[in-house]
């Protein structure tokens, strides 16, 4: 059966830029939370007394929830015989998803006061089931809302959304965390505070949920019956792609969640948990740079106010980051941004000039990206102080396009395997419940810094995966 929407061609633009825009705010969500995740770990291995290992956990189960939720689906699939996105629709699987990640948060409030961090760990773990379900309807919905061509710069677009969220995100946990200045030099948590902020959450992902089931939206949806299969796995961009979307995912958490312990080393400046929010937001804020940069083709039609867009976003970026963060020091003792982020600059400029030559193909991009990656992850793992730190944070700028340079490559072509494309790649974020511990033991056994030597690893695979698909790839523009 074809579900199909008889609407007029102008309709039906105005309907999909709507869908897109209700799909791109879902996207806020995902890196707000994803990004606190950084402000929750050293929180709770204070205030719990856990090891490195143990803080990890809490990034375990939180990306644990995705394979968990992805391998619900494809049980769903083999039961029902029936995709469930393409049974019930986008809309009806991003506000199941929503209402799912509702409840998460309503047990987190609950596990707070009851201050047990199994329960805390429990409420991760059902956020990121909502999570799951949104992300593998979301991803190659907006892909397929226009041109294949620009696929990859929708997701950028959505991404730089994401990130947004991701850069606020730690500032706003952290004010809720520790409350007052005053307070937040004592280390003291604020229940309350984390109420409301939950109780937010909720009603957002509630609201949104909503106004998903009561948009009309057009669904071009095959629902028929068939037998269970992988057919998915036959497509070799689809299998080095879930490779490649494991690694990704686990360096790019590994990289945040490992800083605060980082950075309460003598050599990166003994700065104290409640104090390191300026580098975890420029962290994730970086991030938002590079997929700003990667959206610029969307803006304009015109080649030479798309070069434009492409070097001038990146730096708005950087100056949303930078204003978000002077008002959040405001009064606070200890934090000199400036000293952070002036030197950063030289970093932003380099990924501009990285991006410049790269843009018009996405699997060169990621080629591109992973190199540097590795590079500076290398020379942070050789140099020492505020430079070694420079050269870690910037992960974040060569993380910032991968996932829709993956994600584009890996189902390209697939036609009525694009789903199950998708829910594998979302399985695979599971490389963030499984790296990030990975890197804890081996800051327990060995020492933090010493434990990066994951980073610059990952970055080499995903280089790899880059040339393999730039090889592979028809000559077309991504």
């Amino acid at each position: 059966m074809q579900k199909i929407f008889n609407l007029s061609a102008q309709t039906r633009d105005m309907q999909k830029q709507t869908t897109f825009y209700a799909v791109v705010s879902i996207f806020f969500f995902w890196g707000f939370l994803a990004a606190s995740n950084g402000i929750f770990i050293p929180f709770c291995k204070e205030h719990f007394r856990l090891s490195q290992l143990e803080s990890q956990l809490i990034d375990s189960t939180f990306y644990g929830g995705y394979f968990v939720g992805s391998l619900l689906l494809f049980v769903y699939r083999a039961v029902r015989g029936l995709d469930f996105v393409n049974e019930y629709g986008y809309a009806r699987s991003f506000a199941t998803g929503l209402f799912i990640s509702a409840a998460g948060a309503l047990c987190m409030i609950l596990s707070l006061h009851m201050g047990k961090y199994a329960f805390i760990l429990g409420s991760f773990f059902v956020i990121a089931l909502g999570f799951c379900l949104q992300q593998v309807a979301a991803n190659p919905f907006v892909i397929l809302l226009g041109e294949e061509r620009t696929g990859a710069h929708r997701l950028n677009l959505a991404g730089g959304v994401n990130s947004f969220g991701t850069t606020i995100g730690p500032l706003i946990v952290a004010y809720f965390l520790f409350g007052s200045v005053s307070e937040a030099m004592k280390g003291k948590v604020q229940l309350v505070n984390i109420d409301v902020l939950y109780v937010m959450l909720i009603v957002l992902f509630v609201a949104l949920a909503l106004l998903l089931l009561f948009l009309r939206m057009e669904e071009n949806l095959l629902v028929t019956k068939r037998e269970f299969s992988l057919d998915a796995l036959k497509y070799p961009q689809v299998v080095l792609g879930m490779i490649a979307i494991f690694v990704y995912v686990g360096v790019e958490v590994t990289i945040q969640s490992n800083m605060g312990e980082l950075l309460r080393l003598p050599e990166y400046g003994a700065i104290p948990n409640e104090l390191n929010f300026p580098f975890i937001s420029l962290y994730w804020g970086s991030l938002m740079m590079g997929r700003w940069a990667g959206a610029s083709e969307l803006f304009s039609a015109d080649t030479q106010r798309k070069k434009l867009l492409q070097v001038a976003l990146p730096f708005v970026a950087y100056s949303v980051v930078y204003a978000v963060n002077i008002l959040r020091a405001q009064g606070v003792k200890g934090v000199t941004l400036h000293d952070v982020f002036v030197p950063y600059l030289l970093f932003v400029v380099l990924m501009v000039v990285v991006s410049y030559y790269t843009i018009s193909n996405a699997a060169k991009m990621l080629l591109a990206y992973s190199v540097a990656g590795a590079l500076c992850m290398v020379l942070g793992l050789c140099t020492n102080e505020k430079l070694s730190l420079m050269f870690f944070m910037s992960g974040g700028l060569w993380c910032s396009v991968m996932w829709p340079c993956i994600f584009a490559q890996a189902i390209r072509n697939l036609g009525e395997h694009t789903s199950q494309a998708s829910s594998l790649l979302i399985m695979m974020i599971l490389g963030g419940a499984v790296i990030p511990p990975i890197q804890g033991w081996l800051a327990d056994v060995y020492h933090i810094k010493t434990s990066y030597i994951v980073t610059p690893l990952c970055f080499i695979y995903l280089a790899y995966y880059g040339w393999w698909a730039l090889r592979h790839q028809t000559q077309e523009p991504a």
